[in-house]
């Protein structure tokens, strides 16, 4: 789906990635790269593919939009080095010219020198391009004068079918002071969203994007 906002034209992709055609950037947000081995590490019961199909979804939507530069929008690795973030590292390699960009979120915690050895540029607290401003928690934001794009609470909304079947899918949200992302992992959970007036909220169903 395609919308204007703030006088540019944005892509909302229902791998639940963000692209701006006019600055060949890709946004995503939430990857929490090694929380399944993290899980796994303590005893939980969690497929090791998640972080395989994750990258594979990613890498997808690489080769869909082309882009100049990746934007992760914060959370890209959920904990410290593990094996999911190994295979992060061997992907990684693939795309050698592709800018990666990591506005750091709160589980961002690895060592600088981790983050250069895989060819990541670190921003912090925010990373700020033409209109908006892309921040992991938006309410700190302080750029008053741009539209911040955040993630961090893995937006969702509910839909209720006339059946009174209740549906929850993720969501982009666009709100009067800010807009949040999608948690791009599928190994999330999902915070409902409750528009105000004039906000607006694009459920992420597995067809498409949709207005609600």
């Amino acid at each position: 789906m395609t919308i204007t906002s703030h006088g540019e034209e944005l892509i909302l992709d229902k791998e639940r990635a963000l692209y701006l055609p006019h600055h060949q950037l890709l946004a995503i947000s939430d990857l929490h790269l090694g929380k399944s081995a993290h899980f796994r590490s303590a005893g939980v019961q969690v497929p090791s593919t998640i972080a395989q199909n994750d990258l594979q979804r990613l890498g997808v939507l690489i080769e869909k939009y082309n882009p100049k530069t990746l934007l992760i929008n914060g959370d890209m690795f959920h904990h410290g080095l593990n094996t999911d973030i190994n295979e992060f590292a061997a992907w990684r390699k693939q795309y050698g010219e592709l800018n990666f960009l990591l506005v750091k979120g709160n589980h961002d915690r690895l060592a600088n020198a981790d983050y250069a050895s895989m060819q990541i540029d670190i921003h912090e607290p925010s990373f700020c391009l033409g209109p908006f401003c892309f921040i992991h928690d938006a309410p700190k934001c302080t750029e008053e004068e741009l539209y911040p794009i955040s993630g961090h609470i893995h937006p969702g909304v509910t839909i209720k079918g006339k059946a009174k079947q209740r549906l929850k899918f993720p969501c982009f949200y666009f709100g009067n002071d800010y807009a949040v992302l999608p948690a791009f992992s599928t190994f999330t959970g999902l915070y409902n969203i409750y528009p105000k007036t004039n906000e607006q909220i694009f459920a992420v169903t597995p067809n498409s994007v949709v207005e609600v």
